[in-house]
């Protein structure tokens, strides 16, 4: 407890001394903004904020992907079947038809609405982050619309857990082509900025965005998956 409360009072001595350095709440000076607004525009990126998780500080978000990758890695060997556990195979159960047809009528808007924010990251509002989890989700309405077989059908976990694999390569790839181009890891500089306010703008930006929704969709999945497992079909031996 001391140790907790040692590194606690060092932390608060710390935030203490960097709040009282921070520019006036609601004052017209905002250094950190305006260089980020300003490394944006440069690069032909029309959302600010994906050009901050994207480019300028890009190693900060592979952190972030780092971080959801091994909580989905812990729960998938925390939550696998045990020896003293089997499978019982859900029986379908009856669902009303107003349920039944809203979850179907909503299942593929939201589908493409989590892509669409996906792919226009870098010139909207969301981002692959936002967009993946909203896909992700989207999957599980036709559990609440029809049953459980019916989302095993369209969620092959296996498939899953290797896109999830796959896209966080995808990130570290990209990362690593810019030192093998000469520049710097995740550096915005392999491809052209393009045309400011389209698709193809911001040079790696979309790219990296793309890897990140595809690395949380795919992450998302496979974690409800164990844990519908978990309340759905495995069971103890005893019954219990």
């Amino acid at each position: 407890m001391w140790l907790v409360a040692l590194g606690g009072a060092g932390l608060a001595a710390l935030l203490v001394a960097a709040c009282l350095r921070l520019p006036v709440f609601g004052g017209a000076r905002h250094p950190y903004g305006d260089r980020a607004v300003r490394a944006s525009l440069s690069r032909h990126t029309a959302n600010t904020v994906a050009s901050v998780n994207f480019d300028q500080r890009a190693f900060d978000t592979m952190g972030e992907m780092t971080i959801l990758f091994a909580a989905v890695l812990g729960c998938v060997v925390l939550l696998r079947q045990a020896r003293d556990e089997h499978r019982d195979r859900p029986e379908p159960s009856e669902v009303a038809v107003p349920v039944r047809r809203y979850a179907l009528v909503v299942l593929p808007v939201a589908l493409v609405t989590g892509l669409y924010v996906i792919a226009h990251g870098q010139l909207s509002p969301g981002g692959g982050f936002q967009g993946g989890v909203v896909a992700a989700t989207a999957l599980h309405l036709l559990y609440l619309g029809a049953d459980y077989a019916a989302l095993e059908r369209v969620r092959p976990v296996e498939a899953y857990e290797m896109g999830d694999a796959v896209s966080a390569s995808a990130y570290l790839v990209l990362g690593l082509a810019g030192v093998l181009a000469g520049t710097a890891f995740l550096a915005n500089t392999l491809l052209p900025y393009g045309t400011f306010n389209t698709l193809s703008s911001g040079g790696t930006v979309p790219l990296l965005n793309a890897a990140i929704g595809m690395e949380v969709a795919c992450a998302v999945v496979v974690l409800l998956a164990r844990f519908l497992d978990q309340a759905v079909e495995i069971a103890e031996e005893s019954g219990e």
